[in-house]
Order: C-alpha cells, then structure tokens, then sequence
C-alpha cells in the first residue's frame, strides 16, 4: 500500500486532535488557577508528548527516518484508524465532560470540582484512555518504527510517572469524596485497570 495513505491519515487525526483541544484550552485559561501542582519533572513530561506528538509530522514531511521504514498493510491500517476513531472521540468527551475544570498542567482552578459523570463515571482518567488509543492507532497506522512508536513511547512515560502525582493532587483537593471515587472506578479501562 502507498505510504500517502498513512500520512494522511496522520494528518487528519492530527487536525482533529487540535480542533478538539484548542477551544478548551481557551476555554480553561479563562477561569484562575487556584493552585499549581506543576513541578519541572512535569514540565519535561509535556515536552516530551509534544515531540512523541509531533514526530510523525515529521515523518510526513521529510524523509528523516527512512531507515526505520516497513511496508505498509491494510490490516494494521484499519485498526488503526480505528483506534484513532474511538480514541480522538474519548477525548473529546473528555474535554467536554471536564468543562472548565481541565487544563494541560496539573492545576486546580477556582471553583473546581469533581467531574464523576459522563466517560469519567466509571474510569478516571479518560483523556489517558484517549491518548493511549491515539497512540496505539499511530503505532499501527505508521509504517515506521520511529515515527510510529514516538507516541506510544512518550505517552508510556508521561502516564507512568505523572499519573500519581494527579491522583496525589485531587486526593488532596476532594479528600474522601475522591476516595469513593477512586474505589468505584478504575484508572485506564472500564471494569479492567
């Protein structure tokens, strides 16, 4: 198969991941931040997504990683976009469910509150669930093992060591009402992990 295919379906997740993010994040940065849990360890963590992020960009633009490339099949291709599909549609839900209450860093803003409605009724952290779909579809969408992989790669990280620290933040910001939430839910997948 042509490998256009892949890059333009990298394209077109791309786009719509922004489209989805850029009004909340206007949104969010209209309400004060109340308190800042942003550390440079977090810092670095988004720095990191931003190039797991958009190194696939650069895969469809230059041809930097050629070394690394496969051919590309439709198998992998489908469920991809499929992946891609269900994941960019979480994380939109995600966005809306949360409202005002998100923000990129770990924040709280003023007036927050506990969202336990919506895809956050039975797992915690659905924007995590997203872009590990995300990232999933560009593993298996990509044939690169670079430009692929980047996503999955930075996401394992910046879930792997930031995860606690949002878990710590709102323990500490709802007390025992998150921690009835955090024994009727899960972290990741529904009725799994």
């Amino acid at each position: 198969m042509n490998p256009w295919i892949a890059k333009a379906v990298i394209l077109a997740a791309t786009m719509v991941m922004m489209a989805i993010r850029a009004p909340h994040g206007h949104r969010s940065r209209s309400v004060k931040v109340a308190k800042s849990y942003k550390t440079p360890l977090e810092t670095g963590l988004l720095v990191l997504a931003w190039v797991g992020f958009f190194v696939p960009l650069i895969w469809v633009a230059s041809p930097a990683f050629w070394f690394a490339e496969y051919p590309l099949r439709a198998g992998p291709l489908v469920a991809g976009v499929m992946c891609f599909v269900i994941g960019l549609w979480l994380f939109y839900r995600s966005h809306a469910d949360l409202g005002t209450n998100w923000s990129i860093t770990l924040e709280v803003r003023e007036g927050h509150r506990l969202i336990t409605q919506g895809v956050y009724r039975s797992v915690r952290h659905p924007m995590s669930s997203a872009l590990l779909l995300y990232s999933v579809g560009q593993a298996l969408v990509v044939p690169n093992w670079v430009a692929g992989l980047s996503n999955l790669v930075a996401f394992a990280v910046l879930f792997a060591l930031r995860v606690g620290a949002e878990e710590r933040m709102m323990a500490h910001q709802f007390g025992n009402e998150y921690a009835a939430y955090t024994a009727r839910t899960k972290r990741l997948i529904p009725r799994g992990w």
